[in-house]
């Protein structure tokens, strides 16, 4: 890069928001699981849209493709400059602020390198909640949670990212700005351009700024680790709390006696909840208004009549209740202790996740002797973590292991990513598994808004 050409970043960014040292940028270019390591001309960290904008300005006149990132967080490896000779990493880590807070119409209009957990404390300051919960809560940055449309715990409920986005603001690739920073719940007005942003992954614009849709807190919530013989049972346990809780219900996680021994043995602090059974199913539901224990209690003591469920454990205090949500927010990081695995973040319809699990599982362990299926996830959502653990000196094996798990998704109609997004991790993938039309028509979106295809090449599309 020309010094003139950083000059001119330099003056719209400041000293601060330029980075061109090799060990500070060296952070900025490798994505969460350390699988993809690229290189940038520069990692820009502009504080403000109107920044953003002469940014993506200079970037055009001196065809420099720029990638967007927000906490690099993704499993996806959407936000990593691999194999791209001209490009800079654009970091919104310094627009973290929150603009506004209406307690009375449940909005909150934050930067979008706000951080999740500032956006749930400030909802919660103000006796209101956010909804979308998930492990890298801590330094995921709202952009980047639209942009992969994020999942988590709580859709069941309340819904990905695209159910909770009511306004934004982004940059064209050509630095005109998009402000659609509006908290309206109806609004017919012509195609509603933000949800083409939603999950784009950095690939049509820059996200700087969102309108979020907040919620009552509730002041009460149930929760229960339920032990079954079968997937069969879960899905049957699953539609018997809905009939019971309604909308109450937030959350039901599923997770295998193999995740739960796992844990046991990578997360020494953890007591074991119930005796060893083949699946668990984590269930928990919030409302502001009295009886939902005695509703949730009345709906496992008629599952345990049916012999639904084997057994059961419900949470008194709210120590217990995060000590059996340690049980499944700690799976990934004790698979990561165990080894390494092929992970795939794929959904089915919520009826036909037994049939799924168990063919896939059967097929994988019987075609690559000395692995280990460890299926976990949202239940409720039908998306299904089908992780598996590689045989000793196995890592050759992942890809022809995606391909069969692939192929089985695709049988069942399913998804091969449900919340982590495509990225550069499953760009082929996408290819195998969405038809001609489908992709013809991302590709003519993506030429319509980003014609010289400057922004995150190589993502996606």
């Amino acid at each position: 890069m020309s010094d003139a050409l950083l000059d001119e970043f330099r003056k719209v960014v400041g000293a601060a928001g330029l980075v061109t040292d090799p060990q500070r940028t060296a952070t900025y270019l490798s994505d969460w699981r350390g699988l993809f390591t690229g290189s940038a001309l520069a990692v820009l960290r502009p504080a403000s849209t109107h920044d953003v904008a002469r940014v993506m300005e200079i970037c055009t006149r001196a065809n420099v493709a720029v990638v967007p990132q927000g906490g690099n967080t993704g499993l996806a490896a959407g936000a990593t400059p691999v194999g791209l000779s001209r490009a800079i990493v654009l970091s919104l880590e310094r627009m973290h602020g929150i603009r506004s807070l209406d307690a009375a119409g449940f909005t909150i209009a934050v930067d979008a390198g706000c951080v999740l957990a500032e956006v749930q404390r400030a909802a919660h300051d103000a006796q209101r909640l956010f909804p979308l919960s998930l492990a890298a809560e801590g330094s995921a940055q709202i952009g980047g949670l639209i942009a992969t449309n994020a999942g988590g715990t709580a859709v069941l409920r309340y819904g990905s990212m695209r159910a909770l986005v009511l306004g934004l603001e982004a940059v064209l690739p050509d630095g005109r700005i998009l402000d659609g920073m509006r908290s309206l719940r109806k609004d017919n007005a012509g195609y509603d351009w933000k949800q083409l942003f939603i999950g784009s992954e950095g690939t049509l614009g820059v996200i700087t700024g969102a309108v979020l849709r907040l919620f009552p807190r509730p002041r009460a919530r149930a929760t229960a680790l339920v032990a079954l013989a079968c997937l069969d049972d879960a899905v049957a346990l699953f539609g018997m709390v809905q009939e019971a809780l309604g909308e109450t219900l937030s959350a039901c996680e599923l997770f295998s006696e193999r995740a739960l021994a796992l844990q046991c043995a990578h997360q020494p602090g953890l007591e074991r909840p119930l005796a060893a059974h083949p699946w668990y199913l984590l269930i928990e539901a919030g409302s502001s208004l009295p009886g939902l224990r005695e509703a949730l209690e009345s709906a496992l003591a008629t599952a345990m009549e049916h012999e639904t469920i084997a057994d059961a454990v419900l949470a008194e205090t709210s120590t217990q209740r995060d000590a059996l949500w340690r049980w499944r927010e700690a799976i990934t990081e004790s698979e990561r202790r165990e080894g390494p695995s092929a992970k795939h973040d794929v959904s089915v319809a919520i009826s036909d996740i037994p049939a799924f699990v168990s063919e896939a599982s059967d097929a994988v362990e019987a075609a690559f002797p000395g692995t280990r299926v460890l299926a976990f996830g949202h239940l409720g959502d039908g998306n299904i973590h089908f992780n598996v653990l590689l045989a000793p000196g196995g890592n050759t094996a992942s890809a022809q292991i995606t391909a069969v798990v692939h192929h089985i998704v695709a049988r069942f109609r399913g998804s091969i990513t449900a919340e982590h997004g495509i990225g550069r991790y499953r760009r082929d993938d996408l290819v195998a598994h969405r038809s001609q039309v489908e992709l013809a028509l991302m590709r003519a979106i993506k030429s319509a808004v980003d014609p010289d295809g400057a922004m995150n090449p190589g993502a996606l599309i």
